[in-house]
């Protein structure tokens, strides 16, 4: 039984979040996912070629879909417009370093324009720095509508607040899930089923790092699981595939699972196997 002063203040609380909620309006996620790909097919023109004229009015269109999606979230929208759109100069710069590593670490891929035009890796990349420059700006939803549209088309899961260094890669990447808190430093490369997550979901915990911090040239490789925001996987370490680590490991670390295959001849195997469903 709740007593006369704890449902007032959760009365209370619950009429002060929906009077925030009130002033948001939720934009469309097509309008949002129309708004991403204008941008990403702006950046990177891979299968056009546009007159400087052409350049400029695209981008003068683009940014008023912007401003016209923010206006629902933020006062401050035409600012956040400006302050993006004058960026995306110096975010290229960095999502090309982004590219140059990725082809840099795969062997199948063959030159860059390969991997911005086709890699999801790079894709979700690319959303997660826009969403993390706009995040900055204390623009609220937008930023997650942005890593979630990336989410359900790749399948890599990126917090746009979480920090990543430069450059940064993703092979494969199915499965892939980076927190809110989590850190990475530079030259990181993660492959598919990666996990970078949090020992308690615990609302109170909120506020707290929970993710891990991942330093320097570390490789993680499928379906690695690092989990707390005390952990450290120490610069220049390999983590192997399937490792659940819940604990730190020192700079020039390998942690690696190592399981037992047995393969014999059915010829001479006598021993029942048991399949359980």
């Amino acid at each position: 039984m709740y007593n006369t002063l704890s449902q007032r203040s959760v009365v209370h609380l619950l009429s002060e979040k929906n009077s925030v909620m009130e002033k948001l309006i939720i934009p469309n996620q097509r309008s949002v996912e129309k708004a991403i790909k204008s941008v990403f097919e702006m950046m990177f023109p891979t299968t056009h070629s546009f007159t400087d004229e052409e350049i400029e009015l695209n981008r003068k269109s683009i940014m008023n879909h912007f401003c016209t999606i923010l206006s629902g979230l933020t006062e401050k929208n035409e600012e956040v417009c400006r302050r993006l759109f004058n960026n995306l100069g110096n975010i290229k710069k960095v999502l090309l370093r982004d590219a140059d590593f990725i082809l840099e670490s795969d062997p199948a891929a063959s030159q860059q324009i390969e991997v911005i035009a086709i890699y999801p890796g790079f894709f979700a990349i690319f959303c997660y720095r826009i969403a993390n420059f706009v995040s900055k700006l204390s623009v609220p939803l937008f930023p997650r509508m942005i890593t979630e549209y990336a989410h359900r088309v790749t399948g890599i899961d990126i917090h746009p607040s979480a920090t990543i260094g430069i450059p940064f890669s993703i092979d494969h990447g199915t499965g892939i899930v980076i927190g809110e808190t989590t850190i990475i430093g530079n030259n990181v490369k993660l492959y598919q089923g990666v996990t970078l997550g949090a020992l308690s979901v615990d609302k109170s915990k909120a506020s707290t790092k929970r993710h891990p911090t991942i330093e320097d040239n570390v490789i993680l490789y499928a379906g690695s699981t690092i989990l707390g925001g005390e952990t450290i996987v120490g610069r220049n370490s390999v983590i192997g595939g399937n490792v659940w680590l819940t604990e730190s490991i020192a700079p020039f670390s390998v942690a690696y699972h190592k399981s037992e295959i047995i393969i014999r001849n059915q010829a001479d195997y006598t021993e029942p196997i048991n399949f359980i469903i």
